[in-house]
């Protein structure tokens, strides 16, 4: 819980009331490699702070998974879309390691945004912090080449490699494995 609050932090200072609050709303959630947080078809009800672990997000397309992001420390998880609107989820979040959670419900975390403004100004920033990456991946995938995508992970976000299976990165990268192959040897 302590990463949890520490990490809060970096996004906007909050009360010791709001504080306070928050850490008395989130609950421990610890899972094993290859649960599933959410499947496609039910309803995201929680907002989730990943304290340790790797998880990713990925959509069923005719048998095929097509991984679209994946979560690390530090992150906050969810299925956006789904725990927004309180409709079924298109997709799927799995986890790639164990991994230990911290999870808050949106019915709680509603009731928090009419008590703490703070708080609501948190998750609005959270909330922009994850379009901005959204909006990234999109000019990504419209505007560079495979190997400049690929070149942009092993930049940005060279971690992945370590964790992430070569598959995984390949589906996520919008390319075959094959294709991920040859322009890994040219690097």
């Amino acid at each position: 819980m302590e990463k949890l609050l520490n990490h809060i932090k970096n996004y906007s200072p909050l009360s010791n009331e709001a504080q306070d609050a928050l850490q008395n709303c989130f609950e421990k959630v610890i899972l094993s490699k290859n649960e599933y947080l959410l499947t496609e078809g039910n309803i995201c009800r929680h907002l989730y702070f990943l304290q340790q672990g790797a998880l990713r997000g990925f959509y069923n397309l005719d048998g095929k998974e097509i991984t679209h992001w994946f979560g690390f420390e530090n992150d906050f998880v969810t299925s956006f879309h789904s725990f927004i609107t309180q409709e079924a989820a298109v997709e799927n979040i799995q986890l790639l390691e164990g991994s230990i959670l911290w999870s808050i419900s949106k019915d709680t975390l509603t009731g928090l945004y009419n008590q703490y403004h703070e708080i609501e100004r948190l998750v609005r920033i959270a909330y922009e912090k994850y379009y901005i990456r959204l909006e990234e991946r999109f000019v990504n995938a419209q505007f560079k080449s495979a190997a400049e995508r690929y070149e942009s992970l092993l930049i940005q976000t060279p971690h992945i490699i370590e964790r992430v299976s070569l598959g995984h990165i390949a589906s996520y990268l919008g390319i075959s494995q094959e294709t991920l192959s040859r322009i890994r040897s040219k690097l």
